[in-house]
């Protein structure tokens, strides 16, 4: 059990440090709008998915877990 805990706080920890620079860094007042990210918005319906941004954070946390698993 206590493996999972310190895995859960870990990821925890890493959350809100992103939260934090994302908040921050300006450079990152863009991601959610790169060209890629799906934005339909009509009347009374508004729908969001940040394709490319979600597949930029997948190849990141993929190449963090490669560094620190070795």
């Amino acid at each position: 059990m206590k493996n999972i805990s310190t895995f859960v706080i870990i990821i925890g920890v890493i959350i809100v440090l992103i939260g934090i620079l994302m908040r921050f860094a300006p450079i990152l007042k863009y991601f959610g709008k790169l060209p890629g990210d799906i934005h339909i918005e009509k009347e009374n319906f508004r729908f969001y998915f940040p394709f490319t941004s979600l597949i930029i954070i997948s190849i990141i946390i993929n190449i963090l877990i490669r560094i620190f698993k070795k």
